[in-house]
């Protein structure tokens, strides 16, 4: 399954599907304004299994265990990332 990542340097850290500039939010705005998955794909460039994260992701954030969001930035030997706390 696609991993959602917060990079500092990417979309100004809002989490977006990693390897992508597709951020959680937008996907979640395309599907509450009616596109099917398919359209998502084609639209944005994203795979279902990315659409199915966005959606894994912020249901984790609102319920009761938050969900545990990849920190990149500079300060990351490598690139390397860190678990959000």
């Amino acid at each position: 399954m696609a991993e959602i990542v917060i990079d500092e340097r990417t979309r100004f850290g809002k989490p977006v599907i990693k390897g992508t500039r597709v951020s959680v939010d937008e996907v979640l705005g395309a599907l509450a304004g009616g596109m099917t998955h398919q359209e998502i794909e084609k639209e944005y460039g994203v795979t279902e299994d990315g659409i199915k994260a966005a959606l894994s992701a912020r249901s984790s954030s609102i319920g009761n265990s938050p969900v545990q969001w990849l920190q990149l930035n500079s300060a990351c030997p490598a690139g390397r990332p860190q678990r959000q706390q």
